[in-house]
């Protein structure tokens, strides 16, 4: 596959699925013109899953997933690097920045960094095995082997993952013991992608407690009990301690295109797993330091 290329994503083919490759990505894409997979098609911008360009006419069961390029016109760079924490012939971890989106949708095709990795280490088959908000900064993990990615995607399927991040945000006396919160969390809100609290049964749960007091401020270490979308925003916005910096909780106040000043103060600090191959302990830390306010926002 040309790894060179920014942008690759990958969409799986169900099992004996019918017809061609342009007609699955006609029916999997409704809002991608025909004429544009025909064109990927023609310049080798669609391959299967050992990377290897496809023609339109092609069965799609010939593979159990296709590889695309995806670009966005006047994509924004993001100024900002990441860091290979460690590589094995199994899994890549990386340390993320703010900003960086993890994997290639809606504006963003090339800043992203499944993009960068796969471009960095010639890994065109790197897949995520979770996400972080582009917003959020700190521990990725990726699976470089799609043999193996559904033994360690189990584990965070199976809530087999112990996950610690690190937010700074607002003082309050509620926190002057651990606290945990639980909520019913669905999709709502003043943005298509936004959460909200519901009237319910608790579907998330995070526990939470200071670890560092400077004036006004805290840090916070958040574990997360589950993995709802914008979990660890939404419940401290709820508590009345937003994340400093959040551009979405409680009120939408995202910056202009382009502007990198208020970086959200969320880290995903640790994830530790027991391997699903040999059984043994894995680690895996940020480097990353969260920013304390300055003293006139005390």
């Amino acid at each position: 596959m040309k790894s060179d290329l920014p942008g690759w994503s990958r969409v799986g083919v169900p099992p004996r699925a019918p017809g061609t490759v342009l007609a699955f990505l006609r029916q999997r894409f409704p809002r991608v013109e025909e004429a544009v997979w025909r064109q990927r098609l023609a310049a080798g911008q669609v391959c299967n899953a050992a990377g290897k360009p496809l023609a339109a006419d092609m069965p799609v069961a010939v593979t159990t997933h296709l590889l695309y390029r995806r670009t966005v016109q006047q994509e924004v760079p993001v100024p900002f690097a990441h860091t290979v924490l460690h590589q094995d012939s199994a899994l890549v971890v990386v340390d993320k920045p703010h900003f960086l989106p993890t994997a290639p949708a809606g504006q963003h095709a090339a800043q992203t960094l499944l993009t960068r990795l796969q471009r960095q280490l010639g890994l065109p088959q790197l897949s995520p095995l979770h996400r972080l908000d582009k917003d959020t900064a700190g521990v990725v993990l990726f699976c470089a082997d799609p043999a193996l990615r559904d033994a360690y995607h189990s584990l965070f399927r199976n809530r087999q993952v112990d996950k610690v991040y690190e937010a700074v945000a607002r003082w309050h006396v509620r926190f002057a013991t651990p606290v945990v919160h639980r909520s019913r969390l669905e999709p709502g809100g003043p943005r298509f992608f936004t959460m909200m609290e519901v009237p319910g049964e608790p579907n998330s749960q995070t526990s939470m407690e200071v670890i560092a007091r400077h004036g006004a401020w805290a840090l916070y270490r958040l574990r997360p009990e589950s993995g709802r979308k914008h979990q660890l925003r939404v419940h401290m916005a709820a508590l009345g301690v937003p994340i400093r910096h959040d551009a979405f909780y409680p009120a939408i106040n995202d910056p202009p295109e382009g502007d990198f000043s208020r970086p959200l103060q969320l880290l995903a600090r640790r994830i530790a797993f027991n391997d699903p191959l040999t059984g043994a302990l894995r680690v895996f830390e940020s480097r990353r330091q969260l920013q304390w306010p300055p003293p006139e926002a005390a």
